[in-house]
């Protein structure tokens, strides 16, 4: 069995990774590092660590066990400035993969964006880009990029513009071009980041909508 570690836990894909990386036979341990508790109760597999992400250097050498899951991201108004929000999205998210590869993780599962480019001209797109092409540099022996599309699914601060726009994404994104940004629910997304874990295989991959939908589905031993 397994030893998950995970950042991100509070939000929409973490919140389902959570749940079913506890769930899962194949991981004994589960270690959670959240600016606040998750409020799941399981004593047997659960290790919550409540951590200063401004101050890594207390608590990376927690980072120990078999896979990084990064699921850790706010969005531009909740961060109130583009520069809070890199921090969160690309700063906290790289300092914690470079701490666990250097602690000996072997695999890093990250979930990333549609489109992720570090030569973007849109700020988000640029940023996750840039996060991407980061971690790759990392040594890892295995780099799992997931870039679903426009996430659905049930979030502890629901989002205004997510419900209205969803139901138009579904239609537009059958339109030429715009099929990676088709919605993909919250926990497809969290099976999908499962199962590339459990993917022996060294090297990076990275699946982009049609990738992670296929992972989704696949039953590993």
């Amino acid at each position: 069995m397994k030893i998950a570690l995970l950042i991100g836990s509070t939000g929409l894909v973490g919140n389902y990774l959570l749940r079913q990386l506890l769930s899962d036979e194949r991981f004994s341990t589960v270690k959670v590092f959240a600016r606040r508790s998750t409020g799941f109760q399981n004593p047997a597999k659960l290790e919550e660590h409540i951590v200063d992400f401004e101050a890594p250097e207390k608590w990376q050498h927690l980072l120990t066990g078999d896979v990084l899951f990064s699921a850790l991201g706010t969005t531009l108004r909740q961060a109130g400035s583009q520069q809070a929000q890199y921090r969160v999205d690309y700063t906290y998210q790289y300092r914690t993969a470079e701490a666990a590869a250097q602690n000996g993780v072997k695999t890093y599962v990250l979930v990333s964006a549609a489109s992720a480019d570090p030569d973007s001209f849109m700020f988000y797109t640029r940023m996750k880009g840039e996060l991407e092409r980061s971690v790759k540099r990392l040594p890892f022996q295995r780099i799992r990029i997931i870039q679903p599309g426009m996430l659905a699914g049930n979030r502890q601060e629901p989002r205004l513009a997510e419900r209205i726009a969803l139901p138009l994404a579904a239609l537009v994104a059958y339109l030429p071009g715009l099929a990676p940004y088709r919605p993909i629910h919250g926990r497809e997304v969290a099976q999908a980041m499962i199962n590339a874990a459990l993917d022996e295989k060294s090297g990076v991959q990275v699946d982009t909508l049609e990738g992670v939908f296929k992972r989704a589905t696949i039953q590993e031993d």
